[in-house]
């Protein structure tokens, strides 16, 4: 692709990312800058490097540095791996370079300041301490304890110390990459409550999950069908949160389709349909289980046809979030039935003998 053609997509990529901007600008509780970086680290940490670009530009335009910029594209590779973080800067230096060749000086801002006296460890761990709220402590680091040095010394010692950043920013540019990687939701929960602990709002944690997910749940993007709300009207059903989008609003039709997102390990009650039910898994990994019978696994484009009054469950698996679409058949008369909840062990069982 000539320069003139990538010229061109990367103006109107970023011309789309700033009339974005002036929407979001009403209603956003993150400042220009903060959007920003959640953008940054997102498109980090999912590789998606024309995105990136676009995200890299505007920051720039919007006021970021660029020692604050290569300041979060070095943090992340501790949250998303050394060779992201690495595209991610050398993107950034492209970028940097184009933009002085089309006359354009970007501020440098502050390099951090003088380290803590002592070792890295030392002032790491009272770091770690402070950051959040106590001493980290625990099994895993029992079990590897070279994992609790390099964190202590490497990551909050020597990335942390780093002034030039604050901690409320690290912990933002942080559950914004974690967010963007379904399979670190621990993770990303964990520094959400230290993204709290150092200033960040509910509010403002609930638009980074949105900018990222797409939802203010945090709920990863497995399909490409809504999310909807939480599934209150249905969670005394209902072992873990799920959520419910109806999809279908024309009821002369009589085909009443929804999609329901289960969370890692969520499932509901055994029950049954007097009009049965079709079940399309759409994302994620997920299992399905008739009385008697083995569970089924059920991956993206498994359908499950349910007869009449046959009782079943489905939901995610352990490990891995799932949604179904779930079409009601004979809508007119079919009327559910809900029994008892499928207690751990027997969901332990069904899913670790499924077929």
């Amino acid at each position: 692709m000539n320069q003139h053609v990538t010229g061109a997509i990367t103006a109107l990529f970023v011309g789309c990312l700033s009339v974005q901007a002036a929407e979001e600008s009403t209603m956003s509780v993150l400042t220009a800058n903060e959007r920003n970086l959640v953008r940054i680290g997102m498109y980090t940490a999912q590789g998606d490097m024309t995105r990136l670009t676009g995200a890299l530009n505007q920051g720039l335009d919007e006021g970021l540095t660029v020692n604050e910029i290569k300041e979060a594209l070095v943090q992340l590779y501790a949250y998303c791996g050394f060779p992201r973080s690495l595209n991610a800067l050398g993107n950034f230096m492209g970028v940097v370079n184009a933009r002085k060749q089309s006359g354009i000086e970007d501020k440098e801002g502050a390099l951090p300041g003088p380290m803590p006296e002592g070792t890295s460890l030392a002032f790491g761990t009272a770091n770690q301490t402070k950051l959040t709220g106590r001493a980290v402590k625990g099994a895993l680091y029992e079990f590897a304890p070279a994992i609790d040095e390099y964190l202590k010394a490497h990551l909050f010692g020597d990335i942390f110390a780093r002034d030039n950043l604050d901690w409320k920013t690290r912990e933002l540019v942080t559950i914004a990459a974690l967010a963007a990687q379904p399979e670190t939701l621990p993770q990303r929960d964990a520094h959400i409550a230290i993204g709290k602990y150092n200033g960040l709002s509910d509010e403002q944690i609930a638009e980074i999950l949105e900018m990222v997910c797409g939802n203010p749940f945090g709920v990863p993007k497995i399909s490409d069908f809504p999310i909807g709300a939480e599934n209150t009207g249905y969670a005394q059903y209902f072992s873990g949160k799920s959520y419910l989008a109806p999809l279908t609003k024309d009821g002369r039709l009589n085909v009443p389709v929804s999609n329901v997102t289960f969370e890692p390990g969520c499932r509901n009650n055994w029950h049954s349909h007097t009009g049965g039910q079709l079940l399309i898994a759409i994302g994620g990994i997920g299992y399905y289980q008739e009385r008697g019978k083995p569970a089924i696994r059920m991956l993206p484009g498994d359908v499950i046809e349910i007869p009449p009054d046959v009782d079943h469950w489905h939901g995610a698996a352990p490990d891995s979030w799932f949604s179904h679409l779930a079409i009601a058949c004979n809508p007119q008369t079919n009327k559910n039935t809900w029994l008892e909840p499928v207690s751990d062990a027997d969901y332990q069982a069904a899913t670790a003998h499924a077929k």
